[in-house]
């Protein structure tokens, strides 16, 4: 399959005080998301751990942390739930016990494993020290500027409507294929090789999605939603969630219907550290920029337009066309030119988004 072309400077750490970063109690959830359709087609290449790989067992994080000059770890005063703050020289994760949310300088992201306490202290997963931790810890870099490639996925198409919006009916197909035009020549002005996998109302499916990254040689796959709660009575939920998947031998955050099966190894596994480093960036980019809730980075192993990537792969759910208040919002041309740059922040160096002139004005969707 061919392809067609459509035609950063790190986000700036602020110091945060460990008195204002107690997550809330209550901040541990789990949303749903649009029906995403079934895997069609020839299923990713996937195969079985051997009996003898080892993807079990418990480090004491204080350990961890020393062993990987980390910085100190220090229990939160006045939690109910033992929680614990790691301030490492790019930022401050909060720990709390029992719980497999957990929070990287302000933002939510999730574990695979709830950290459990022994003699007193937190112990990690060492799925979770390898895949979600020290990923976060490291320096992360991009592609280098010449020649790098993103393929822009808008989700959905033709007959597959996606979500409608609680507001006027409009359909999810046509929002995300609006954000992925607003967002391709921004990322092309700062430096990308961009491809959008559909630039009308076609239908495509996920392998042919899949396919058509490979195809580009893409350095980065985004796919890009809408959310909605799947209860027609409850228009409550609201905000944004970026999805990728799920390492091979930790549980999923979400699972749907779908079997997660933990021994599976899929191609793009072998990204699991840059999926989050991009996931963590492009959140928390959207977060700034939108000021909407945060539902977090989570992972998936369910979706084939992301697990069968053989580059680094995040799907972003923009928003509820489900709540009235924020499926005005998308509706916005202005405000869907806000969530195109605030995806191109999280990938390019500049302190400030080149934007394409006249953006705002069109209508779009």
């Amino acid at each position: 399959m061919g392809c067609s072309s459509h035609h950063g400077v790190p986000v700036t750490y602020s110091e945060e005080v460990f008195s204002e970063a107690k997550p809330a109690v209550d901040t541990e959830h789990l949303t749903s998301q649009p029906t995403l359709a079934p895997p069609t087609g020839t299923a990713p290449e996937a195969f079985r751990l051997p009996t003898n790989h080892i993807v079990n067992g418990w480090v004491p994080f204080k350990r961890w942390c020393d062993e990987h000059q980390a910085g100190p770890v220090q229990r939160l005063a006045g939690t109910t739930v033992p929680t614990f703050a790691l301030k490492a020289t790019n930022g401050l994760l909060i720990l709390r016990a029992y719980s497999q949310v957990a929070y990287w300088r302000g933002m939510e992201f999730h574990l695979g494993f709830a950290p459990q306490i022994v003699n007193g202290q937190p112990v990690l997963h060492s799925l979770d020290l390898a895949k979600n931790i020290e990923p976060l810890l490291h320096p992360f870099t991009l592609p280098a500027p010449t020649n790098r490639i993103v393929v822009i996925d808008p989700g959905h198409g033709g007959s597959n409507l996606g979500t409608r919006s609680v507001l006027d009916g409009s359909f999810e197909k046509e929002f995300t294929l609006d954000w992925a035009k607003r967002l391709a020549p921004i990322l092309e002005t700062n430096g990308w090789k961009v491809f959008l996998t559909r630039t009308s109302d076609v239908d495509l499916s996920l392998t042919n999605r899949v396919n058509f990254a490979d195809a580009c040689n893409a350095d980065l796959f985004i796919s890009l939603h809408f959310n909605a709660d799947p209860n027609p009575k409850n228009n409550d939920e609201a905000g944004i969630e970026t999805f990728c998947v799920t390492p091979t031998g930790m549980p999923s955050t979400l699972t749907r219907d779908y079997e997660d099966d933990a021994t599976l190894v899929f191609p793009n596994n072998r990204f699991d550290a840059q999926n989050l480093q991009y996931a963590i960036r492009v959140q928390r980019s959207l977060l700034k920029i939108s000021g909407a809730h945060d539902h977090g980075v989570r992972r998936a192993r369910f979706m084939t337009v992301l697990r069968g990537q053989n580059c680094p792969a995040i799907l972003v759910e923009g928003g509820y066309l489900s709540n009235p208040r924020e499926a005005k919002r998308i509706a916005e041309p202005a405000y869907r030119q806000k969530l195109a740059e605030a995806v191109a922040q999280a990938l390019i160096e500049p302190a400030t988004v080149k934007p394409e002139p006249g953006a705002e004005a069109e209508s779009g969707g």
